[in-house]
């Protein structure tokens, strides 16, 4: 490990200042609420009735300390790569029977490593939750810049940026070949890992196989791809509103959501709504501590709009690059609650996909959804590309 660049996790990362806490407090009691037509619920995006709750108990009952303590119970250090300080949980295997097998976790949007809090232990630990402690990693989970308690760049970056980084990353903390595994924008870093590195991914897991790009005869697709290419822009005509926003215009929102609390959690409670397999009842799956936590990281790093702007930067990717195949060893776990999922005919003409699997429940957010199962897949699939 190269120790010049790696430093404990800075002071001012942990236990904000009270005064932080009371003015976030004042800011959500003065909150001015929107109308809403009778019955719309969810209908026209969050729900005024359940945000109002989520609000006044984020006032006056949620403990920010309490759940930041637990959210940082994993060793955790500060790396700089790049220029940029990175926020690392760095947990290693525990109880190790033969090779283990180091492993990059990258998290999308709207959250951070708060997405593979519950799955660490899981991980590093297989022996004591049930598992074969032969199946044991050392997890790194880095906030992507812009998220989290990483640094934001001065320029927005893009998931090729971001894999390059991770690259350095792995090699700073000791590391010359790993795994990697990611959801969301970290199935797309992933999967450039594993693109431009592929020396040093062993394998490369994914819970999505993104937005489809395809630069070749149409004549070529399956039924079952068309299908899903109709699939995906109908759920862009009707869900891809923030996408759109991101992408071209994400200061014009920042503005709003960085100074209202209310309306940032409005901005991410839907989507954790919409893209969890919930029943359409967000509580099913984040509890109100769940949920707070996540978005009060959000509210205290100021983060909203730096990791809006990364959807910018990946706008920008020339489409040549977007269609490149990845011949890495690679698998996909396909969870049933997820949105807009891939045929296996795409999976396996844009990937090499040695294992291909499709568990019945859990949604976008497989890692906090079903922790247990989505580290199982893991194991599973990373189990012959240890040693």
């Amino acid at each position: 490990m190269h120790e010049q660049h790696v430093d404990q996790a800075v002071a001012h990362e942990v236990g904000e200042p009270h005064d932080a806490l009371a003015v976030l407090r004042a800011r959500l009691r003065a909150t001015r609420w929107p109308d809403a037509p009778a019955g719309a619920g969810w209908s026209l995006g969050t729900d005024v009735d359940y945000l109002r709750e989520l609000v006044a108990y984020w006032a006056d009952e949620f403990d920010w300390p309490t759940q930041e303590a637990a959210l940082w119970r994993h060793p955790r250090l500060r790396v700089t790569v790049g220029g940029l300080g990175i926020h690392v949980v760095h947990a290693r295997a525990t109880h190790p029977v033969g090779p283990v097998l180091p492993l990059v976790l990258t998290h999308g949007w709207p959250d951070s490593s708060w997405r593979y809090q519950k799955v660490v232990s899981l991980l590093t630990d297989p022996g004591a939750h049930g598992g074969d402690p032969a199946d044991a990693f050392d997890v790194v989970v880095p906030d992507v810049p812009g998220f989290g308690w990483s640094d934001h760049p001065d320029v927005p970056l893009d998931s090729i940026a971001v894999a390059g980084l991770w690259s350095e990353l792995m090699s700073t903390l000791g590391y010359d070949r790993f795994g990697a595994a990611g959801g969301d924008i970290g199935s797309h870093v992933t999967r450039y890992l594993a693109l431009d590195h592929p020396d040093r991914v062993v394998a490369a897991h994914r819970t999505d196989a993104g937005l489809p790009v395809f630069t070749g005869d149409p004549a070529e697709l399956t039924d079952e791809e068309r299908a899903w290419f109709r699939e995906v822009a109908a759920w862009g005509a009707t869900e891809g509103a923030y996408g759109a926003i991101h992408r071209t215009k994400p200061q014009t929102a920042a503005f709003g959501l960085t100074d209202s609390p209310a309306g940032l959690a409005a901005w991410i409670v839907e989507k954790l709504r919409s893209w969890s397999d919930c029943g359409g009842d967000v509580e099913r799956r984040f509890t109100k501590n769940d949920i707070l936590t996540n978005v009060t990281q959000y509210w205290l790093a100021g983060t909203i709009g730096s990791s809006m702007r990364m959807y910018h930067a990946n706008a920008a990717i020339p489409s040549a690059q977007l269609a490149r195949r990845v011949e890495v060893p690679s698998g996909f776990s396909l969870f049933g609650g997820d949105v807009v999922r891939p045929p296996r005919a795409w999976v396996e003409r844009t990937a090499n996909a040695v294992r291909i699997t499709e568990p019945p429940r859990g949604g976008h957010f497989a890692a906090f959804e079903e922790p247990e199962v989505y580290a199982q897949e893991l194991r599973d699939f990373f189990r012959p590309f240890r040693g």
